[in-house]
């Protein structure tokens, strides 16, 4: 195991370098990113003025306040509660978002499944899991929300935050096919073997 500093946006050799159960503080810059924004994007045609090549996502829709445009607030958006939504339900859109957009990092929380894996491995991808209810922690990690983007979606636009120190979060799928959550599976099933037999349960 080991831990990484990388500074976004990331090449595909930075990414191929991480293992299951390495961990990973993420600099410069994250997109947020949700169902709807997808939806739009893949489902729609809808196109996004950002340059997401070798960059982070991250499945949330955060809690913002409108604020006057400043040096502080570029948007007018200030962020007040930035967590992680679960990832599985956007499992179909881990492909396109690398295939059509070029991102290599999806930061979430509950991990993803079979293709997701599939695609991390085929294009030098990554997912970073995020433990649930540490929402305050993630916002301390946003020093400001940039930029924005399909905003008639708010809160599911496509977010730009400036991020410093965000992490140490933990690789749960790698591009070698490695998964923690098929890993655990694994185990559950032989542990259900183990113990059914010291029962004298059939199977």
């Amino acid at each position: 195991m080991a831990h990484y500093f990388l500074p976004t946006p990331v090449s595909e050799a930075d990414v191929r370098r991480l293992r299951i159960n390495d961990t990973v503080t993420l600099q410069n810059t994250l997109f947020g990113i949700r169902d709807a924004t997808q939806i739009h994007m893949f489902d729609r045609g809808r196109k996004t003025k950002f340059d997401l090549s070798g960059h982070a996502v991250i499945h949330t829709a955060p809690n913002v306040r409108k604020v006057p445009v400043s040096t502080e607030y570029p948007v007018g958006y200030q962020p007040v509660c930035i967590g992680t939504t679960t990832s599985d339900r956007m499992e179909r859109f881990t492909r396109p978002l690398m295939q059509q957009n070029g991102v290599r990092i999806i930061v979430g929380k509950g991990g993803m499944r079979a293709d997701s894996i599939a695609a991390f491995q085929e294009m030098g991808g990554v997912y970073l899991a995020i433990i649930g209810g540490t929402a305050a922690l993630e916002t301390t990690w946003i020093e400001k929300i940039e930029d924005v983007d399909m905003d008639d979606l708010n809160p599911e636009s496509l977010w730009r935050f400036k991020i410093r120190d965000f992490g140490p979060l933990l690789v749960a799928m790698d591009s070698h096919g490695g998964s923690i959550y098929e890993d655990v599976k694994e185990e559950v099933a032989r542990n259900r073997v183990a113990v059914l037999k010291s029962l004298g349960v059939g199977l």
